[in-house]
């Protein structure tokens, strides 16, 4: 079983990215990186790093800022901080984190690489780029130091792992779906009109798209919770509401898995009820 690697470059309304793809036993995963207005939006997987050198050392930036610690953003921030002299942001929380090296399943790391040590600082609720200020919006549940970044001016919004697509399948072990709901309801509440998401590349119908999600995710929720006061136990809620099984599940062992899409619903809003 090989792994195939790919990489595509681009710029869409002035803003430059880098597609990668990994493909492994059928399964394929990508993600993006973005500079807009001298600044780095996440670093892409160490497993990229050859594809991604070229653009990482090449682009104009002057700053990094990271999503959140997962190892396909943040793979490759320990290069932008061995070759070029630019502060690399991260979420206050996940600092010292950074800084040791990264452990995660195996299948993971043949996906993504090893992540290794980088020192980073803690962000603000804002950050200046060349032209413009950004808010920084705590956004947690598909991990606990999410942010996104909105530039109010041009409603410009980057959603790291925020928005990823429509209907979410399958989520990480340790996912929220409440939490991502509120989340997405409070991105929401902000004036934006494109998207920039980390998997998904560019979305021009922004909101719209964000919506669908949300309304997607609290009809799912409704759903959970009906079933289970029918008295439906979690694993048989989600064999009623998840007919396809999907290959990355039995990659991870089980930490991918639209289970645990149930049973984040089912902690917060019933079990502990």
């Amino acid at each position: 079983m090989m792994i195939k690697k790919s990489i595509d470059f681009g710029n869409i309304n002035g803003i430059s990215y880098a597609n990668g793809k990994v493909t492994f036993n059928k399964v394929s995963m990508n993600v993006y990186c973005y500079v807009v207005d001298g600044m780095l939006v996440d670093t892409g997987p160490r497993s990229l790093m050859k594809e991604l050198t070229p653009f990482l050392l090449g682009q104009d930036y002057e700053q990094v800022v990271i999503t959140h610690h997962h190892e396909d953003h943040t793979g490759c921030a320990s290069i932008i901080e061995q070759q070029r002299s630019v502060p690399i942001y991260i979420h206050q929380m996940s600092v010292e984190e950074c800084k040791k090296p990264a452990h995660y399943p195996m299948y993971r790391k043949l996906f993504w690489g090893k992540r290794k040590p980088f020192h980073a600082r803690g962000l603000d609720s804002t950050i200046s780029s060349r032209t413009s200020t950004w808010d920084v919006i705590e956004t947690p549940g598909h991990a606990e130091d999410h942010i996104v970044l909105l530039n109010q001016q041009t409603g410009q919004l980057f959603t790291g792992d925020l928005f990823v697509q429509p209907k979410t399948k399958l989520i990480l072990r340790n996912e929220s779906i409440p939490t991502i709901l509120r989340s997405i309801e409070k991105v929401l509440t902000y004036d934006f009109n494109e998207m920039y998401c980390c998997h998904a590349g560019f979305v021009k119908n922004g909101r719209e798209m964000l919506q669908r999600k949300r309304d997607y995710l609290l009809n799912l929720q409704g759903q959970v919770l009906r079933l289970y006061e029918e008295g439906y136990n979690p694993r048989q809620i989600h064999e009623a509401l998840f007919k396809r099984k999907y290959p990355i599940t039995k990659i991870s062992f089980g930490e991918w898995d639209s289970l645990h899409m149930v049973t984040s619903i089912l902690t917060e809003l019933a079990i502990k009820k």
